[in-house]
């Protein structure tokens, strides 16, 4: 039986190569995929978890149910805006990447101090603990805002809100003032209908593909 060569080896001497072993070489494939816009997800999670707590925070659901809003800001608003935000840095989109992955580690750090790490806060000190932490992600919430004046002005009227949500919160915990708390949990109903409005525009207008909701691209923005 005739020994099987590789095609590349050289035929035996005093022969011809075997016209059918003879092969070009293949070309190495490479496989495109696409990813859906990961913006949506993002947006309904942040939404949903901010108006389960917001309600509480208002003041217009008693407070003995608020452990409802803690799974959610594990599974929705937490996991759900982190894989967003993985997804959006596979898009290339910078702004998404940083947003999504923040509030989603937001809502994962809040769970965690709140079911994990509260405890070990003295009493006195747990309003000024949580006051610090909403005022530093008001401020992150800040810049993140000018940022969001080159995309749309539905997403930029999430951010502002939602600055205006993280100081009220921020200052009336740490200063204990109820009123300014109850504010916040107002502001932050306005933070989630407004991210609710662009997650739909966009689920929307992808779905029949054409714009039924407008989102008001900003300029130099996309969307």
């Amino acid at each position: 039986m005739e020994a099987i060569r590789h095609p590349a080896a050289p035929a035996p001497r005093g022969g011809s190569a075997d016209p059918t072993t003879a092969r070009e070489p293949s070309a190495p494939t490479t496989q495109s995929w696409t990813v859906a816009d990961p913006a949506p997800l993002g947006l309904a999670a942040f939404a949903l978890t901010t108006f389960v707590l917001s309600m509480f925070n208002a003041g217009l659901v008693d407070r003995a149910g608020e452990p409802v809003a803690y799974a959610l800001a594990f599974g929705y608003g937490g996991l759900a805006q982190l894989l967003a935000g993985m997804w959006e840095f596979r898009n290339g989109n910078t702004f998404g990447a940083v947003a999504f992955t923040s509030y989603g580690a937001f809502w994962l750090s809040f769970f965690a101090y709140v079911q994990f790490f509260a405890r070990d806060v003295p009493a006195g000190d747990a309003g000024h603990a949580v006051g610090l932490f909403l005022i530093a992600w008001g401020i992150f919430t800040a810049y993140m805002f000018v940022a969001s004046m080159r995309t749309t002005a539905a997403v930029a009227a999430v951010f502002l809100a939602l600055t205006v949500t993280f100081l009220l919160l921020g200052i009336g915990e740490a200063g204990a003032h109820t009123s300014l708390v109850k504010a916040g949990g107002w502001a932050g109903l306005v933070t989630a209908v407004l991210a609710w409005y662009a997650s739909f525009a966009v689920v929307t207008n992808t779905t029949f593909g054409r714009t039924l909701l407008p989102v008001g691209p900003l300029r130099g923005g996309q969307g």
